[in-house]
């Protein structure tokens, strides 16, 4: 991947008619990094670095980073999203076509789905999806139950339909689509909890898109109180949210207070699970070490990791995203190739598609790849990147 997109860099500057020096410059970067950003020897692998290129070469972010893959999807996969997005887009019309059911009922297949995502069970959580969202619209249709059911839309369609959509890798205009029925949910029940929670997804949402502003404005207009548990553990979520984009738009005093905030309030929860966020101690470290890799020190997100136990994460999910960010981090350290492709092995085990369907990761096995010796950790790491769909 990191040739592709050092490939659409190359011919984005060039139709520009600007010189390696003069796009360097305005990105903020070396021209000799710039160059080795082409030719896919270094991975561009910071949405930072994403928006200061796209920028400098007076285009969107999605010009660089929407590069069709040959990815290999499962059947099962390429069912379900086609599946979720006519879900989606019956109800965009008005017309969802479901089942309307209890409360009762539609809680307990929420918790099934989260359940599955939790547990970095994608194929069933996608399986189960679309008659989810179907018969969760049908319901709210006839009003019956519409705090509760209100309530079970925000939190599906952010943590059940765009968790998932972005973790398989869908197109963009679906995830944003399922982060906007979740905020039309919580503004109709007009609750702090479930605006906070749309408020997390759409600030994820605008995150990848390069919105970083718009990203920091919608989690800084959350009130919320910090009465339960469920209330403490949200408002530290939306701090981790808001340290990540303090990370992309290179203010580190924010984004080291806004981590601090987020730890003080862990160490008030300790870990837990509700509405599916894992928060605590271990999952602040988490974000830390996502937060560094986004300021591009690779050092300190490693020496992060070392800290962190990470059979402590409350959610098997946030696992994979541990193992798969270490191994991010070693894969730029002197020495460490080989112990980052059996780290990055190891996010694969535990969840194929953050790995695979993770543009940051992918580019990261190329820029392996490209550097692969002919012994048994090179044939690990080219089976990997070949199950992600790359060229090897």
């Amino acid at each position: 991947m990191a040739e592709v997109i050092g490939k659409r860099l190359r011919e984005i500057r060039r139709a520009r008619g600007k010189s390696l020096t003069v796009i360097a410059g305005l990105a903020g970067i070396s021209a000799s990094y710039l160059s080795r950003l082409e030719s896919g020897e270094r991975a561009l692998d910071r949405r930072s670095l994403v928006v200061d290129l796209a920028n400098a070469l007076e285009v969107a972010p999605s010009e660089l980073t929407d590069v069709p893959l040959a990815v290999p999807r499962e059947r099962s996969d390429d069912h379900a999203l086609a599946q979720v997005r006519l879900a989606l887009l019956a109800t965009s019309l008005g017309e969802p076509r479901g089942e309307a059911q209890s409360f009762e009922q539609l809680r307990a297949r929420v918790r099934h789905v989260l359940g599955a995502l939790n547990g970095a069970d994608n194929t069933q959580a996608g399986a189960a999806l679309p008659g989810l969202i179907r018969d969760l619209h049908t319901t709210a249709n006839t009003r019956h139950d519409e705090p509760g059911v209100l309530r079970l839309l925000a939190l599906t369609h952010m943590q059940g339909t765009q968790a998932w959509l972005v973790t398989i890798g869908a197109p963009m205009d679906l995830s944003w689509q399922a982060a906007t029925l979740a905020r039309q949910a919580a503004e109709q029940l007009d609750e702090p909890v479930s605006l906070g929670v749309s408020a997390y997804g759409t600030a994820l949402g605008l995150l990848s898109a390069g919105a970083f502003d718009l990203a920091a404005q919608t989690l800084s207009d959350v009130e919320l109180p910090l009465v339960t548990t469920e209330e403490v553990q949200l408002a530290g979520s939306l701090a981790l949210a808001s340290s990540l984009v303090s990370a992309a738009q290179k203010d580190q005093a924010e984004r080291a207070a806004a981590l601090d905030h987020a730890a003080e309030l862990a160490e008030r929860t300790g870990e837990t699970n509700l509405l599916g966020f894992g928060f605590g101690p271990s999952n602040v470290a988490v974000w830390r070490m996502q937060c560094a890799l986004e300021a591009g020190d690779h050092a300190e997100a490693a020496a992060i990791a070392e800290s962190v136990d990470p059979e402590a994460l409350t959610v098997r999910a946030r696992q994979a995203v541990y193992w798969r960010e270490y191994g991010r981090a070693l894969a730029r350290l002197p020495k460490q190739r080989d112990t980052a492709v059996m780290v990055l092995r190891r996010a694969e085990q535990i969840s194929p598609e953050h790995v695979h369907r993770h543009p940051f990761t992918c580019s990261t096995l190329s820029e392996l790849v490209a550097r692969a010796k002919r012994d048994a950790v090179g044939r690990e790491l080219r089976g990997m990147a070949y199950r992600a769909g790359l060229h090897v």
